[in-house]
């Protein structure tokens, strides 16, 4: 089963979560198989078709055994307020971590999740964005103290969160989920020979590259999204220790590229 690490002071998640993007129809058959290999982060999004009712229909009574991550989609307070509703709809009136989709309409959405918090119906605030050239707003962002977790893209062949982000998450004790692990499949289009991953303590190209990210200490938890059993398998196998050293960690990096 994955290790726990710290999202947040007193709050801890398994290191190894399922993204919902894309492969939310399959939802039902990999969720069970998660929760039974220790897998609790499911992350989430209104931006992702049906993906927020299908995984609080497939969850039903096991909601509390997860940990939701969502998050607010919307260009307008009225429009974030019915998406917050929705969801603690869905999800039993409460979401564990609750994000600013893309830093949209940031300031608005802030408002209303903090509220919500107070009210406790949300957990954690959080924010993500994919591109590199919003890196210095969601910067800003971390250092204003609303926000207590964030998302962001990382892997061999995306490291710009390397130069800021990552540093000041560790700065600020603010947990990270990252996103793209496997580079939206692209990584896992030409997996290196099995006989690369031997030394490595790894049995696929996929679960060495969830423990290159998972062996920078700073991340929290990667949530690679998949529609296989097998896949949800061995991603909750890769996250547990030993961690790559760095010269494993840059042997990775070279089969990646």
């Amino acid at each position: 089963m994955p290790e726990r690490r710290s999202l947040a002071p007193g709050v801890e998640i398994p290191c190894v979560g399922l993204g919902t993007w894309q492969t939310w129809p399959a939802l039902g058959q990999v969720v069970d198989v998660g929760l039974g290999a220790g897998i609790e982060v499911f992350d989430t999004s209104p931006m992702y078709g049906g993906a927020e009712r299908a995984l609080a229909e497939t969850l039903g009574d096991n909601r509390s055994r997860a940990f939701i991550a969502t998050k607010i989609w919307a260009q307008s307070p009225d429009e974030g307020r019915g998406q917050a509703a929705q969801a603690l709809e869905w999800y039993g009136g409460f979401v564990d971590l609750y994000q600013v989709h893309n830093l949209l309409a940031v300031n608005d959405q802030l408002q209303l999740l903090e509220e919500l918090q107070r009210a406790g119906k949300v957990g954690l605030i959080g924010a993500t964005h994919y591109s590199p050239r919003a890196f210095g707003e969601l910067a800003e962002l971390m250092r204003s103290g609303r926000i207590q977790a964030i998302q962001v893209p990382y892997n061999p062949q995306e490291r710009d969160v390397e130069r800021q982000i990552l540093p000041l998450a560790e700065e600020l004790g603010i947990g990270v989920l990252v996103m793209r692990p496997f580079g939206e499949g692209s990584l896992m289009r030409r997996p290196p020979p099995a006989a690369e991953l031997t030394a490595l303590g790894v049995e696929t190209w996929g679960q060495a590259l969830l423990k290159w990210i998972l062996s920078d200490l700073r991340c929290t938890c990667p949530i690679p999204a998949t529609a296989s059993e097998q896949h949800m398998l061995e991603n909750a196998n890769a996250g547990g220790s030993p961690w790559f050293s760095d010269d494993e960690r840059d042997y990775v990096a070279r089969l990646a590229s």
